[in-house]
């Protein structure tokens, strides 16, 4: 077998092999870097670059570079057409350069904020059908020059790299648009109630907060922020005479209300990819002590969402004006909750609250 054969030949396997790793993921921040160490590691290269297109000015701006300066390359943009990067984008062709210092598209801000001394460099186009996504870019050949045979596998990678990007875009417009969409319904709601006003985004704030201070994972704290903007979506099933009423309730009309989170729950069992919300919208008026609704569950048989919204819920209600009582402050209302830990709230979710709240991890 021939040497370029060979090479073809584990280039494809290791290219097979990247390829895998960067399509399974649609994080887009892990899909760019996974692409760099990719580009680098396909090449036999010192270093490598993804340098993407702003498609709303053209620009290209560096949103992922390997090694130690890799972070001052991310405040650099280029204009349209401008550096080598520049060139590739415009011109959407693959270039191998063996002397990058003289040649006169090379943007050398890049090496004089980096320190790094650029000698060669592949740079190919990530483009899909409709558009140039960005270049990415192999950077210092270890052993010898880039060859043509480098530069086919490089653009293969391209296309892969182009191909996650653009699912992962696509999936993270899609579940923008559907966070988007609960929010809308959660406020539709809020508009009955005119005392309950920017509830829904304070309980989904303060809930957030609490996620972060207890280190949930990635999962956990997306299930955790769309249980807490859909809490309250059960109220649609409970009439106005009940729900607006500024007297207390009776026992008839305080049962009727505290149908809410079941209604919430039966109405999102219709939505399968919504499954792992159920149990916080459902769960978020039971109490530690057993003596909650609907279930009355106890201790750690209420799932943890909603024992999270629980807490972040009772202090929006309680730091808002209402049309029986004024809002507490801030400090009352944490009495409040640390008073009623072990009976109404846990004292991990409650503990973590405060943490939350000491640090400012929450914008009011």
């Amino acid at each position: 077998m021939s040497e370029i054969l060979e090479k073809k030949v584990a280039q494809l396997n290791t290219l097979m092999e990247l390829s895998s790793l960067i399509n399974s993921t649609l994080d887009t921040r892990e899909i760019r870097k996974r692409a760099i160490e990719a580009a680098t590691q396909l090449m036999d290269a010192e270093t490598g670059s993804l340098i993407l297109v702003d498609q709303e000015t053209g620009e290209l701006f560096f949103e992922v570079a390997l090694g130690e300066k890799g972070d001052i390359l991310k405040e650099i943009r280029l204009k349209k057409g401008e550096g080598i990067a520049g060139w590739v984008a415009e011109k959407c062709e693959s270039i191998i350069i063996h002397d990058v210092q003289n040649d006169a598209r090379f943007f050398k801000t890049a090496d004089e904020k980096s320190t790094f001394v650029t000698r060669n460099m592949l740079c190919v186009p990530v483009k899909t059908k409709d558009r140039t996504l960005g270049v990415l870019e192999a950077i210092n050949k270890k052993n010898g020059n880039f060859d043509e045979v480098d530069k086919e596998a490089l653009t293969a990678l391209g296309n892969q790299v182009a191909t996650a990007i653009e699912n992962a875009s696509l999936y993270q417009e899609l579940k923008e648009t559907f966070y988007g969409t609960a929010q809308a319904l959660a406020e539709t709601i809020e508009k009955r109630d005119p005392y309950t006003g920017g509830h829904t985004k304070r309980v989904m704030t303060y809930s957030s907060a609490i996620g972060r201070a207890m280190n949930l994972t990635k999962k956990q704290a997306e299930d955790l922020k769309l249980a807490a903007i859909l809490h309250d979506v059960g109220k649609i099933g409970v009439r106005d005479n009940v729900l607006l009423k500024e007297d207390k309730l009776t026992a008839d009309e305080l049962e009727k209300m505290n149908q809410h989170p079941k209604y919430g729950a039966e109405i999102l069992s219709h939505v399968r990819q919504l499954r792992n919300i159920i149990p916080g919208v459902r769960g978020h008026h039971e109490r530690f002590d057993g003596r909650g609704y609907p279930d009355k569950l106890c201790a750690k048989d209420i799932p943890l969402i909603a024992r999270i919204i629980t807490v972040a819920d009772t202090f929006d209600a309680m730091t808002t004006d209402r049309p029986y009582r004024k809002a507490l402050s801030y400090d009352t209302a944490f009495r409040e909750l640390q008073k009623n830990i072990g009976t109404q709230f846990d004292r991990e979710v409650v503990d973590s609250f405060i943490t939350a709240w000491k640090e400012m991890e929450i914008i009011l």
